[in-house]
C-alpha cells in the first residue's frame, strides 16, 4: 500500500508518517524543504525517538519524498497512484497544497476509479473539509462529480506534542510517547483499510473539541502565563505553582463545557485533564514558550481554542474567567520574531487594546467576556518587562 503525506516536518515524520509506516504503508513525503526531501530520498529511512525515560528509537523504513515546488508533476502522479493521502502542514497551508492534490485527482480519474481517502491531520476543526473546499474550487464540474463518488475527505483530530528541535541528523525527530489520531468513520467509504493506531469514530466533534479545548487551550495558556513570568520553556512554566494552577483552572472551565455539551464521563475527563497536565510537565521534552504561544492572532480567532470555549461556556451559564485571563495573556504576548505578535502589538499601539481585542476575537466591546478580558489584561500588564 502507498501513502502520500504532505509535510515532512517533525509532526509529519514523528507522528503521521511513523503510524502509516507501522501500518504497512510505503510513505512518500511531499514537501518544499529541499534538504529534508533530499535526505529522505537518499536514505529511505529516519529515526523517531520517544521523549521518555528509556528514550526508545524506531527506524521508519521504506520512505521517500518529492519536492512539490520543483516537481509538482511527480507529486500529482504520486497522488494518482496512492491508496491514501494525508497532510500535516498547518491549516493555513492547506490552500497551497490543494492545487497539487487537484491535479493528482484529475490524473487518477483518467486511469481508474479506485476510492481514495484524503485526511488532513491538522490542529483545526474540519481540516479535511477545508481542504476539500480548496481542492473542489480547482476542479471542473465533471471532476467534482467523480470526486463525489470516489474521493472522501474524512475529518480528523490529532494529538501528539512534538517540540521544536535541532539535531545533527536533520531527519531525527523526538516525540512524546502519548498520541491520539481519531478519524470520522461516517465520512469514509465502506470496507476501508484501517490504519493500526488510528481511532475511528462515528462522531468526531467531541474528540476534536476535547483535544482543542484541553491540549491546545491548556498549552497556549501555559505559554502566555509562562512568557509573562519570564520562563523559557513550558516545562519550566509548569513547575511554577501559579502557572500550573492557572492552566488547571482553564482546563476545569473547558472541562465543564465539554462534559455539559458532549456528556463526557466526569471522572474520566478529570483523568484526561490530569494526563494532559503531566504531558506538559514531561521533563524529557523541552518546548519553548515562544513556539507554543506563537501566532496569537490565530489563537484568538472566534473559532479557535480560547474564544470558542469561552463563548460556549457563557451561553451555558458556565465560568470563563480563566479563559479570559489566557486571552489577556495572548494580547500581552510580545515576541518580535513572531509576525502575528508584531501585528497584534502594532494594533494595540494604534487602536488600543479594547478595539484590538474586539477586532481579532469577534467579541463585542460590551460583552461580559470582553469586560473580563480587559480586567485581566490590566491586572497582568504590570508583569510585562
Amino acid at each position: 500500500m502507498r501513502a502520500v503525506h504532505f509535510g515532512a516536518g517533525n509532526i509529519g515524520r514523528g507522528f503521521i508518517g511513523l503510524l502509516l509506516s507501522q501500518g504497512g504503508y510505503e510513505v512518500c513525503f511531499v514537501d518544499v524543504n529541499e534538504e529534508l526531501v533530499s535526505e529522505l530520498q537518499s536514505r529511505g529511512e529516519y529515526p523517531v525517538t520517544l521523549a521518555s525515560e528509556g528514550g526508545e528509537t524506531t527506524i521508519v523504513k521504506g520512505v521517500t519524498a518529492l519536492n512539490s515546488a520543483t516537481n509538482s508533476a511527480a507529486a500529482a502522479q504520486a497522488i494518482a497512484e496512492a491508496d491514501l493521502v494525508t497532510t500535516a502542514v498547518g491549516v493555513n497551508i492547506l490552500k497551497h497544497i490543494a492545487g497539487t492534490i487537484a491535479e493528482g485527482l484529475k490524473l487518477r480519474f483518467q486511469s481508474g476509479t479506485a476510492p481514495l481517502h484524503v485526511i488532513a491531520c491538522e490542529n483545526a476543526i474540519g481540516g479535511s473539509t477545508q481542504l476539500k473546499e480548496a481542492v473542489y474550487a480547482l476542479l471542473d464540474e465533471e471532476a467534482r462529480k467523480q470526486a463525489d463518488q470516489f474521493v472522501a475527505f474524512p475529518d480528523a483530530a490529532v494529538d501528539r506534542i512534538v517540540p521544536l528541535q535541532k539535531h545533527e541528523d536533520p531527519l531525527k525527530v523526538v516525540v512524546e510517547p502519548f498520541y491520539e489520531w481519531a478519524v470520522d468513520r461516517s465520512q469514509m467509504f465502506e470496507n476501508f483499510v484501517p490504519v493500526e493506531g488510528v481511532h475511528y469514530v462515528d462522531r468526531l466533534e467531541p474528540y476534536i473539541e476535547r483535544k482543542l479545548f484541553t491540549v491546545n487551550t491548556g498549552h497556549c495558556s501555559a505559554a502566555y502565563m509562562g512568557f509573562l513570568k519570564g520562563f523559557d520553556t513550558i516545562q519550566e512554566a509548569m513547575n511554577d505553582q501559579e502557572v500550573m494552577e492557572h492552566v488547571r483552572s482553564v482546563l476545569e472551565e473547558t472541562g465543564a463545557l465539554l462534559i455539559n455539551k458532549h456528556s463526557f464521563n466526569e471522572s474520566e475527563h478529570q483523568q484526561y485533564i490530569h494526563t494532559i497536565l503531566e504531558r506538559f510537565k514531561n521533563p524529557a521534552l523541552t518546548d519553548e514558550v515562544t513556539r507554543v504561544g506563537r501566532s496569537p492572532i490565530r489563537k484568538l480567532s472566534p473559532g479557535d481554542r480560547l474564544v470558542s470555549p469561552a463563548l460556549q461556556a457563557y451561553e451555558r451559564g458556565l465560568t470563563y474567567r480563566s479563559l479570559a485571563k489566557s486571552m489577556a495573556g495572548a494580547l500581552l504576548f510580545n515576541v518580535p520574531e513572531d509576525p502575528e505578535s508584531v501585528e497584534l502589538q502594532a494594533s494595540i499601539q494604534k487602536l488600543g487594546v479594547l478595539e484590538t481585542a474586539v477586532k481579532y476575537t469577534g467579541i463585542a466591546a460590551d460583552h461580559p467576556i470582553m469586560k473580563e478580558i480587559m480586567e485581566q489584561y490590566n491586572a497582568l500588564k504590570p508583569l510585562v518587562k
